[in-house]
């Protein structure tokens, strides 16, 4: 079986997010032959040369585990982990992608994306993503702001993020934006409400609409709520 989740949000002092993904993680490992992610596993994500945020180790060593086992972890970035570089693929095992894929699976050409370049957020938000996403801002961030006061300015930047309302935000564009692509079915995160339309998913996110989506050997995509 295939797995698919996204919007955790992991963060230190979220005991109940994290507890409730473990549960997810472990029940899934029964018959997982991969688990996709995409994106905003964490709150806020940032590299260091030498430093990494302190958060979430339970969630890394069980998907590291995993990942030992034989099962894919595939993380697609989001935009609040999108300063993700080399760390999680070397201690962890994550297959990790910057943008939106298309990937063969049982059969179908399956579109997958965080969705946060998608939705129509306005021309402000675009524009600080792709300043975010460069790596001219990633080598400043770095250098120039010490980790603790990085991490206190990017849970700040997250905790904005995320309390802006997203049910008034259209799922055309997403449909649309499959439909381009040529796919068979598509899998986006982002807005953190679960919905289903026709071969479109939207995921839901782990503190209040904990949904996920299976694809099984037939190609068959389906939403489904973790209870």
């Amino acid at each position: 079986m295939i797995y698919f989740t996204s919007d955790i949000h992991l963060r230190t002092g979220s005991p109940e997010v994290e507890q409730r993904f473990l549960r997810w993680l472990d029940e899934v490992s029964r018959d997982a032959e991969a688990i996709y992610i995409l994106g905003d596993l964490f709150d806020f994500w940032f590299e260091w040369r030498r430093v990494i945020p302190k958060t979430s180790i339970r969630v890394l060593g069980k998907l590291a585990s995993l990942a030992d086992r034989g099962v894919r972890i595939i993380f697609l970035a989001g935009n609040h982990d999108l300063w993700v570089r080399e760390y999680l693929a070397a201690e962890c095992g994550f297959e990790i992608y910057t943008s939106p894929q298309i990937m063969e699976m049982a059969g179908k050409r399956v579109l997958l994306a965080h969705g946060d370049d998608i939705a129509r957020e306005g021309r402000k938000v675009r524009i600080l993503n792709r300043f975010f996403r460069s790596k001219r801002a990633h080598a400043w961030f770095s250098r120039l702001v010490h980790p603790d006061t990085a991490m206190r300015f990017g849970l700040w930047w997250s905790d904005k993020s995320r309390d802006k309302p997203r049910r008034d935000l259209p799922i055309e564009p997403f449909v649309e934006y499959a439909r381009s692509h040529n796919v068979d079915c598509a899998v986006f995160g982002h807005l953190h409400i679960p919905y289903q339309k026709e071969s479109v998913v939207f995921l839901g996110d782990w503190d209040k609409c904990p949904a996920y989506a299976t694809m099984n050997d037939k190609g068959e995509l389906k939403l489904c709520e973790f209870i």
